[in-house]
């Protein structure tokens, strides 16, 4: 897994180019910074920038993982269809098996996302 980048490195997409932010509302990724970029300590690998839908929401909470509920003592709202979200990359590839992954935004989901899944498949289901 790729380090976070330093200042004079920055993270990169699945495109091999600089990588973009994702979303601020609500505000996205391991790093709650907007980007969907890693490091070591990030067991689950938040680096697929998706625009989450229903079926996806509800599939997730299915698995265990709601994100619709607002957790206010993590500043977190809840998410709702629409929203730009950093997800799991083997939760999406999952969710992919069983029909059910969101859209994936290319430039802003992290290079090291390729490590789980092919690049071929993110490109299948890119926003």
């Amino acid at each position: 897994m790729n380090p976070s980048p330093s200042p004079n490195k920055p993270a990169l997409n699945v495109l091999g180019d600089a990588l973009v932010i994702c979303g601020c509302v609500p505000m996205t990724g391991w790093h709650r910074d907007g980007f969907c970029r890693t490091n070591a300590s990030d067991l689950g690998r938040h680096s697929v920038c998706c625009v989450v839908t229903e079926a996806f929401l509800r599939y997730s909470q299915a698995q265990g993982n709601d994100l619709t509920t607002p957790a206010p003592a993590y500043d977190f709202p809840g998410l709702k269809p629409g929203d730009h979200w950093c997800v799991c990359a083997p939760r999406w590839l999952e969710a992919h098996e069983d029909g059910m992954a969101p859209l994936v935004r290319l430039e802003a989901t992290e290079i090291s996302s390729l490590e789980v899944i092919p690049l071929a498949l993110l490109q299948a289901s890119a926003a």
